[in-house]
This record gives C-alpha cells, structure tokens and sequence, in this order.
C-alpha cells in the first residue's frame, strides 16, 4: 500500500511542509472537558489524542428550530468554571456546542426571512436550518473570543460559514454531483424543491454571505478587518478552494493512480479551506497579530484534514441510518479515500496524529479560552455522523 513507505507521524506529506513560526515551550492544560459516562456504544477506535484528556459524548447536537435560551448568548469565562484550588477548570464541552448551536439558529433564521419569491426563500431555510453540528461558525466564534473577541463581533461571518457550507451541500447533493437523496437524515434540498430552484438556493446562500458580513458585522470593528474577512471568504470559495477541489474530486474518480499527495490537495481545498476561513476570519475580526493568525491557521489545517479523514472512515464503517446520509458512496464511485490508499488502520493512526497537531499549535494560547477549539479538535476525531 502507498502508506507503507510512510510514518505514522505523514512527515512526508505535503500539508506538513508548513513553515512553523518559533515554537513556543509546550504548555500543559490547566483544563480537563466534563467526561461521560455513556458513549452510545460508538467508537472509532483512534489512539491516543495526545496530551489533553477530551472525553467527548458522543452523537449529534439536538436541533430545535427556534429554540433560544439565556445560554446561547454565554461566553467561554461564563461557561468554564474554576475550582476552588485554581488548579483545574472543568469546562462542558457539549454545554457550549449547544449554546453557540441556538445562537447561530437564531440569527441564521433573523437573518434569511421567509418572504417573496416564498419558494426560493423555502428552499434556503429547508437546508439552511435543517440541524447540524454548526462546527464552522462554533470555529469563528471561538477563535474571535480566543483571541479576546466577542460571540457578537463573529456572528455575521459564523453565519456566513454556514450559508457557504449550506450551498456547498445543496449543490454536492445535485445530480450531476454525489446524487444523494438524503442528507441530515432528511431528503435532499433537490429532491423537495426540485433541481432548478436548489441550484439557485445555493447561488442565492453564497451571496448573501458575503452581503451578510459586510452589513451586518459592527461598526465597532474597523473596514480593513471586514475586507480582510471577505476577501479570505472569497478565495476560500474559488478556483484555489473549494470549488477547485470539489472540481479534482470529480474528475479522480475511478482513477486508480491517485496518490496521497493528490488526496490531500483534493480535501484540503474541499473540506480543510472553510474550517481555516472561519477560524481564521474570526481570529482577524477578534484583533489577532499575524502569529496568532498563522497558529490558529495550521491548527485549522489540521482539524480540516481531519474532519475529512473521519469522514471516509465513517463512510466504510456506519450505515446511512447512523450517518443520516448514503453510506458507502465511496466505494461505489470508486473515490479515492484515506481508508483505501492507507488502509483503515493506518487512517484511524493519522486521525489520531492530526489532533495531536492541532492541539499543539494552540498550546501558547490561554487554555481557558483555548478549550472550545480543542474540544472540537477531538469532537471532530470522534464523531459518529
């Protein structure tokens, strides 16, 4: 297999290749997430996570249309909660999930009305707020506060996250793309709407996202830093990101030749380039400095390789009851995975070694506030669907 002539740490891939910025002394969490005790009986079996104990339970958030409480609008200091010695914060990882999950809710239904032409309007809202894990716009909002932004400052652009990651699904659902007929559990925006008005959902989602940021960001942060925002969106999205990679995944299909190298290049410009925007937009809108900006990107990097990683191996390990989409798509179009090139060992080790990676390029930052990313880094490692 191509992984043979490898390590277990992928020194030799390309995405490693980074030049890292001087290396800061390696700092021990003061922190530990809330364990549980029920993992549903569901396990990836992936190795050690590295240094920090993340028990995570597991499963997808509960989605509740409409549904807003006092703590969707709580901030990392509120949620984190310091023992008495001062030595050891608890934090509830899935408390914050759910708290950023109804806020993002929230304005995401403030934000696209139902209003005139009703059915295109439908049809944004049926994907839109069909659920979902909000990992993007949770990414933008906890490197704004990480870097001692605020929860409101980042929402405009977290909501844009999801309104780009809504579109890329409409459109990845289509036909003459993946040819799925569910997705979250639910029947594909196509297949209630029909083709032609998907299509145009999806168009009409990516440019309200770049009106969204640009109207709806305060006026409390500076043109130059929204501009920045957009034009990272705006790169995100092309010829050099996701649509350049989605473009590469189509056209490897069946192609036996397809290396490591490639894949990488293929999932870091489909699925790794939104999770860096949206970390990266709301480190710029929180008034990160450029090293922190680098930092937090590489560890973006990592989490969005990872994500992808996690999700070939779901693909050949759960059913599409579990997975609330078509199981096994994979092997049917004959795509090039991690699971295929490597083996699925051999991936489930590199899942393990990305969040090892992740978590240590956050390891200068304040652990308090850095716990949501790295609760994400292993939300993302661990997750089921």
């Amino acid at each position: 297999m191509a992984y043979m002539t490898m390590t277990a740490s992928s020194q030799s891939l390309h995405f490693f290749n980074f030049a890292s910025s001087q290396e800061c002394i390696t700092v021990r969490s003061c922190f530990k997430l809330t364990p549980f005790k029920n993992c549903h009986g569901a396990n990836l079996n992936l190795p050690s996570l590295g240094e920090v104990n993340c028990h995570l339970k597991l499963g997808s958030l509960p989605y509740k249309k409409n549904s807003v409480s006092p703590r969707s609008t709580r901030t990392v200091a509120q949620i984190v909660t310091e023992r008495e010695n001062g030595r050891a914060v608890g934090f509830d990882f899935n408390d914050y999930m759910r708290s950023k999950a109804e806020a993002v809710d929230k304005a995401l239904d403030k934000a696209i009305p139902l209003e005139y032409p009703e059915k295109l309007h439908e049809s944004m809202r049926y994907s839109l707020l069909a659920g979902g894990k909000r990992v993007r716009p949770a990414l933008c909002i906890a490197a704004c506060e990480l870097v001692g932004g605020t929860q409101d400052v980042a929402m405009p652009t977290a909501c844009a996250m999801e309104m780009i990651h809504t579109m890329s699904l409409i459109h990845d659902d289509l036909p003459c793309m993946d040819n799925d007929d569910f997705r979250r559990g639910k029947p594909t925006n196509h297949k209630v709407f029909g083709e032609n008005t998907a299509v145009l959902a999806g168009d009409a989602l990516l440019s309200f996202a770049f009106e969204h940021i640009a109207v709806a960001t305060s006026k409390a942060v500076s043109s130059d830093r929204i501009l920045r925002v957009i034009s990272e969106l705006g790169k995100t999205i092309g010829s050099q990101g996701l649509v350049g990679g989605q473009v590469a995944d189509i056209s490897c299909e069946g192609d036996s030749s397809v290396d490591l190298k490639t894949l990488e290049w293929i999932h870091i410009h489909k699925t790794s380039v939104l999770l860096e925007c949206s970390v990266v937009s709301g480190g710029i809108l929180g008034g990160a400095t450029e090293e922190e900006i680098e930092r937090i990107k590489r560890y973006a990097r990592c989490v969005g390789l990872l994500f992808q990683v996690v999700d070939d191996i779901l693909d050949v390990t759960k059913s599409s009851e579990e997975l609330g989409k078509t199981a096994g798509k994979d092997l049917l179009t004959d795509k090039a995975t991690y699971p295929k090139l490597m083996g699925l060992e051999k991936a489930k080790e590199f899942a393990a070694e990305l969040a090892s990676r992740a978590k240590k390029e956050l390891s200068c930052f304040d652990p308090v506030k850095a716990a949501p990313l790295l609760g994400l880094a292993d939300y993302i490692a661990f997750r089921q669907n």
